[in-house]
């Protein structure tokens, strides 16, 4: 008799999950916790500062961490574009009222005095402008040579500084009719100019003008190469004078694009040269 086969053994896996103690070991919690605390802390540092300051020093250390400083400044006093405010001295809108104490003594130094360095050094300035206009007005008046050039000879304050403008008139007249040759009056003029401008240390623009007269189309120059070589004539008669080269800011002729007498860009007075001192 065969023997019976004994049917398999049934294969039995044993699976053991062991509990994972990785999530008490991991690192992102406490990551978590430390930035936790760190603000806490940050907290805790703030309500102390408040508490132990005074509104005045609350308000410098405001001022010292706002950006908008920077932003308020540039729209302040002429700092926006060509001329954006009326003068150096004018009144500009940092945020310095009587509620907001500590911005302006922080953006802008202070003198010894306690004024602010920009008036005094505009007042100053103010003051050397004035004494400079008086020097010239007082020589041309008690020389006999120049007391005829009286009328040609204007002053304008502008917010570059102060503009010294040599006028044409019908019996007067800077240069040769269309050339840069200055006439032997002019000269006479330039040097009393000259002599009171050489003793100030602004730099100067140097601007020609001319009238709208138009060359003739065969001509080979036109009114802006005019008005440059005569402000460049000028330049060099100055710096025969002593006045020192380093002092020329620039040199421009700008034809007839900013007339005297706007009504009559035909006027003889369009024509004239004007030298500038800048405000320091």
């Amino acid at each position: 008799m065969a023997k019976r086969k004994e049917p398999p053994r049934p294969i039995i896996v044993k699976k053991i999950i062991e509990e994972s103690h990785g999530g008490h070991h991991g690192g992102a919690w406490k990551v978590a916790y430390a930035d936790f605390v760190t603000a806490m802390m940050a907290f805790f540092l703030l309500m102390w500062l408040i508490g132990a300051t005074t509104e005045k020093q609350r308000k410098a250390l405001a001022d010292y961490f706002t950006p908008t400083l920077v932003e308020t400044k540039e729209g302040s006093a002429g700092s926006n574009g060509l001329f954006g405010g009326d003068s150096i001295v004018h009144k500009d809108n940092y945020p310095h009222r009587a509620a907001q104490t500590g911005s302006r003594s922080i953006t802008i130094p202070r003198d010894a005095t306690g004024g602010h360095k920009e008036a005094a050094g505009a007042a100053a300035q103010k003051a050397s402008f004035e004494r400079l206009k008086r020097q010239l007005a007082q020589k041309i008046l008690t020389d006999k040579s120049l007391k005829r050039f009286e009328k040609n000879i204007r002053f304008t304050d502008t917010r570059e500084g102060l503009r010294i403008d040599m006028v044409d008139e019908s019996d007067f007249s800077m240069f040769a009719m269309g050339t840069d040759r200055m006439t032997p009056d002019a000269i006479e003029l330039l040097n009393a100019v000259a002599s009171v401008v050489v003793q100030t240390p602004n730099q100067l623009v140097i601007r020609g003008h001319t009238d709208s007269i138009p060359y003739k189309s065969t001509a080979m120059t036109n009114n802006w190469q005019l008005s440059t070589a005569r402000a460049e004539a000028t330049r060099r008669l100055l710096a025969s004078r002593a006045v020192d080269r380093s002092r020329f800011a620039r040199i421009e002729g700008v034809a007839d694009t900013e007339p005297y007498i706007p009504d009559d860009p035909l006027d003889a007075r369009n024509r004239r040269m004007s030298i500038t001192l800048i405000k320091n």
